[in-house]
């Protein structure tokens, strides 16, 4: 792999609910006077593809259940946000003021990965609902328009335990293999690397995001160019069970401790 590569942040435009995404990065590739070409990786932002989508709720719409109303209370949110995050958990982990740590579909996430921000006022987007299938769609368009043959991210922001900021984390991937395993090999002092995987399309998920921004940068698609990484039959995120994670396992163990 090549320590050499380009990154395009590709501007859009606002993308409306329930707009195709495909028909705009094409455009907004056009109006750069970029073309796609074989090993290319195109990383889209989670919000931007949910809403086109139409993965967007209205809070006042929403009934808070007795549940919602207690961790409202208990971590100083909305009862309405916490609902929604309720219906798109898997489990409730516990929380701070003004978030909830929620399990969702195989993710450890701030509530269940649902966003106020860049959303229409009012509402809130959720994630999209297979972003590993979106991103095989978008994937297979292209090759179906351009016959380019790239890979495609779908991409979310993320914080990381006792560390300020975000970065980014990839939840939905098709081309490229989400984590290389680099157990075997020598470190240089001849050490065989015994558990070392790389998370490549978290590392390409964090790069992107220096482009896209967390504000109104408006730019919800970074084309990515040089990395040398194989392009093929690879799909979705490698994740792991929460018994085999650092964080979730001693959660889980000290939680059990306490029941005990």
């Amino acid at each position: 792999m090549t320590p050499s590569c380009s990154l395009f942040g590709i501007k859009t435009g606002l993308i409306h609910q329930g707009e195709e995404i495909l028909p705009l990065l094409l455009l907004g590739l056009k109006k750069q006077e970029l073309t796609l070409i074989d090993g290319d990786i195109l990383v889209i932002a989670e919000s931007a593809l949910a809403t086109a989508e139409g993965r967007l709720v209205g809070l006042t719409g929403v009934t808070p259940s007795k549940e919602a109303n207690e961790l409202a209370i208990q971590y100083e949110l909305d009862p309405r946000l916490a609902e929604i995050v309720i219906r798109e958990s898997d489990e409730i982990i516990g929380g701070i003021p003004g978030f909830l740590l929620c399990t969702s579909n195989g993710n450890l996430l701030p509530n269940a990965g649902v966003d106020g921000s860049n959303a229409p006022e009012g509402m809130v987007s959720l994630l999209p609902a297979d972003p590993n299938m979106s991103a095989k769609k978008i994937r297979d368009d292209i090759f179906q328009l351009t016959g380019a043959s790239v890979a495609v991210l779908v991409i979310d922001s993320r914080t990381h335990p006792m560390r300020y900021g975000c970065s980014g984390v990839a939840i939905g991937c098709s081309g490229i293999p989400s984590v290389l395993d680099e157990r075997g090999k020598k470190d240089l002092f001849g050490r065989e690397l015994k558990v070392t995987r790389r998370a490549i399309a978290d590392n390409i998920a964090s790069a992107a995001e220096l482009l896209m921004g967390e504000a109104d940068e408006g730019v919800p698609v970074v084309l990515v160019r040089g990395l040398e990484i194989p392009v093929g039959n690879y799909e979705g995120v490698e994740q792991i069970a929460a018994e085999e994670c650092l964080f979730m396992g001693i959660i889980s163990k000290n939680a059990q401790n306490r029941c005990q």
